[in-house]
């Protein structure tokens, strides 16, 4: 039997998946690894730990399966967007910890971004906002922070990219320094409708154009495993960022169709075409995949805080043990009695923006207990979703049909109840929990025929279908009034002049 590959490097765990030609998952290996946090809004992991799990990962599935490298047709790669590794060219050891996608350090930097007036040259050109979720500001915090690094960097001696390029650059044992478009799109320094990098949004953030990655296609063989490693010589022939995977994944392949993952945080995205997408509901504008004369873009919003919510239940609070056991916890009350919870942890996403937003629970009385916390913290995610799919439906100018759901969280039978109540439109969980990965298999084998493009349009088959509630409605409009008030209470709570 012949397989594909998918290295899933995610947020929290790095994972290696095997795929038979069936799309049935063959074999899984995950490890977690080390969240830093040296200062509040800060997270940080370290690159060699990333590179450690992945390649153990891809020798445990290995192991567990019996899976030769003759065996595996392709490996694929999807990553956790926006991090940024530097490293040096000569050695391959990081100059620092690579800088994640939830940290906040750089909100003053994007502030004066639009204080001078950047912002719409900025939304134009890349179809994303000023805001320190995106790998630029983060890219010119590590030149002007780690000893030496600008000067460096503007020697040639450093390399930069997102994790698909690290974990890339070192599977193929130094041979390949590139990306492609949807994770280059993720940078705030690609330029969206000439799908190449921007000397001029490289000047603006100042990051020397040496160090960035080649853009190759979505699908395609980027590099082969280098001698050595398993799986030597096995080809690197398909990448994509984690959402944009999930999207091909979930077989959104038409203008129009939709997802949303639940995972650490919630991102929704959908297929707009061929045509770079400008939004005027403070969505962002993304390249989907692209290969061949296949180009596909989509709008996407993106929550910060999903899942990771109830991890904070668990691990800061201690009300449950497991993440599962939430939901029974959610379901031992009728509702909320009137709880809010913002789990503006980070600063929230689309449509707000706002890096100094900070997380906050209203409504709480004496009678207020662990269950009505539950049901609050999985309304938030429910609530912040809706509020992505309101901006979505007004970009789009028509109602999603259905929303396709995946990601751990939409294991979860009342959060996505709740989400279908809310927003009015089926939820539809797909059978196959791993898209994320499928996706990334699914470009890899693409490119070298293990599948046919004819083959790929098949969604996955559904497991369950919510439907929305119509008893439910007035007290879903209820809740998004109320969530709506506190989400203006939260905003702007860490800016210097409020903190201080």
């Amino acid at each position: 039997m012949k397989y594909v590959l998918a290295l899933d490097q995610g947020t929290t765990s790095s994972r290696a998946i095997l795929f038979d030609h069936e799309g049935s998952v063959r074999g899984v290996a995950q490890r977690e690894f080390t969240q830093h946090f040296p200062a509040p809004g800060q997270v940080e992991h370290d690159a060699d730990e990333i590179w450690a799990t992945q390649i153990g990962c891809v020798r445990e599935v290995l192991a567990r399966t019996g899976a030769r490298a003759a065996d595996v047709v392709a490996i694929g790669i999807t990553n956790q967007r926006e991090t940024v590794v530097v490293w040096e060219r000569d050695t391959g050891r990081p100059i620092a910890r690579a800088i994640v996608w939830q940290d906040r350090r750089t909100a003053g930097e994007c502030a004066a971004l639009v204080e001078r007036g950047h912002e719409a040259f900025l939304r134009e050109r890349t179809g994303l906002v000023a805001d320190p979720y995106f790998s630029a500001t983060k890219l010119a915090w590590l030149l002007d922070h780690v000893d030496g690094a600008r000067a460096r960097a503007e020697r040639g001696e450093l390399l930069a990219g997102t994790i698909d390029t690290w974990l890339l650059w070192k599977i193929s044992g130094g041979a390949c320094h590139a990306t492609e478009a949807s994770n280059a799109s993720r940078t705030l320094l690609f330029d969206l409708r000439a799908l190449a990098w921007s000397d001029e949004l490289c000047e603006l953030f100042r990051v020397p154009r040496a160090l960035l990655p080649a853009l190759l296609d979505s699908s395609g063989v980027f590099a082969r495993v280098a001698d050595g490693l398993p799986l030597a010589g096995v080809p690197i022939a398909g990448i994509a960022g984690d959402q944009q995977a999930a999207l091909f994944g979930q077989g959104c392949l038409e203008a129009g169709l939709a997802k949303c993952t639940y995972g650490t945080g919630c991102f929704l995205l959908a297929n707009v075409g061929e045509t770079a997408p400008v939004s005027r509901h403070r969505l962002l504008g993304t390249v989907a995949w692209r290969y061949g004369d296949q180009l596909r873009y989509a709008l996407e919003g993106s929550v910060f805080v999903g899942g990771a919510v109830v991890q904070w239940l668990r691990d800061g609070l201690g009300l449950v043990t497991r993440s599962e056991d939430v939901e029974a916890l959610a379901r031992s009350v009728q509702d909320s009695e009137g709880v809010v919870f913002v789990p503006a942890f980070t600063g929230l996403g689309a449509p707000h923006w706002d890096p100094y937003a900070r997380g906050a629970v209203f409504g709480l009385t004496r009678g207020t207990g662990a269950g009505h916390l539950a049901r609050a913290a999985l309304e938030s995610v429910a609530l912040q979703v809706a509020d992505l799919v309101d901006s979505v439906e007004a970009d789009l100018g028509a109602p999603l049909r259905e929303l396709r759901v995946d990601g751990g969280a939409a294991r979860n039978d009342l959060l996505m109840q709740l989400q279908a109540d809310l927003i009015g439109r089926p939820v539809v969980r797909s059978a196959l929990t791993e898209t994320t990965a499928f996706g990334a298999a699914r470009l890899a084998g693409l490119a070298v025929g293990f599948w046919k493009s004819n083959e790929l349009a098949q969604a996955p088959a559904a497991v369950r279908r919510f439907e929305p509630g119509p008893e439910a409605a007035g007290a879903m409009q209820a809740l998004r009034t109320r969530w709506r008030e506190a989400v203006r209470r939260s905003l702007g709570w860490a800016r210097p002049e409020v903190a201080t």
